[in-house]
């Protein structure tokens, strides 16, 4: 299982003082150092985080794999056209929400996703969608034509008891079997943790897990080399 570091809260951070520190281009070298085999960012349409500055310097700078979340809106679908990340991750976006509420209805918007993945393809661009993990989606997905999805572990990982956590488990391995039954990647991300993380691990059929909050969290205590070599033996740990 491959790790992904989400650097949108180095950014964050940042734009509370308006200033240029905690830099987030710093923060994803420190996390490829420290292991992890690629860097997420999302470019919201209101640049709540990250900047367009900031994925034009991240291209230039990642050696490992950068991922660029975005909403398929005109915008900025042509800017991660120029920019050419290794890979788009297309996620619902919401203005009011605080962060990603939960997956892509593909079904409804289902041919402007196809034509996005198609542009994408052209470029010889990798493309995820973000799903929640329901089997319809993730068919549904297929059918369009993505070559990855990335399910949504968003209710699992808030599950207030044992018996629900183990219940959404379930629907996110059932969806990951899928998924890969359907020849897809299978990446896996939202609200994971040092302490959540290890039935996810076990899950065979997922590839890759992103994940932010929680190593940068971690990271104002311990640092993040060492938060981000932490949650790496974690991952590793299958």
């Amino acid at each position: 299982m491959r790790l992904a570091i989400n650097i949108d809260h180095i950014a964050t951070l940042r734009n509370a003082r308006g200033g240029k520190e905690p830099d987030p281009i710093e923060a994803a070298k420190i996390c490829e150092e420290a292991g992890a085999e690629g860097i997420v960012c999302h470019l919201r349409e209101d640049r709540r985080h990250i900047k367009d500055e900031d994925v034009y310097l991240l291209r230039r700078t990642v050696r490992t794999k950068l991922d660029l979340e975005m909403a398929a809106t005109d915008e900025i679908v042509a800017i991660a056209l120029e920019v050419k990340p290794d890979l788009v991750t297309f996620v619902p976006e919401r203005r009011q929400e605080l962060t990603t509420e939960g997956g892509l209805d593909v079904q409804a918007d289902k041919q402007h996703l196809q034509d996005v993945i198609k542009a994408f393809h052209q470029q010889k661009i990798e493309v995820s969608l973000f799903v929640d993990p329901v089997p319809a989606q993730i068919e549904t997905s297929k059918e369009i034509g993505t070559d990855m999805v990335e399910i949504h572990t968003g209710e699992y990982a808030e599950a207030a008891t044992e018996r629900d956590q183990r219940a959404q488990l379930a629907r996110v391995q059932k969806a990951a079997r899928l998924a890969r039954s359907l020849g897809m990647g299978v990446n896996a991300g939202h609200g994971l943790n040092y302490l959540n993380i290890a039935r996810i691990v076990a899950t065979q059929e997922i590839d890759e897990v992103s994940i932010g909050h929680a190593i940068i969290v971690r990271a104002m205590v311990v640092g993040l080399g060492r938060a981000v070599t932490e949650m790496g033996e974690l991952v590793q740990s299958r």
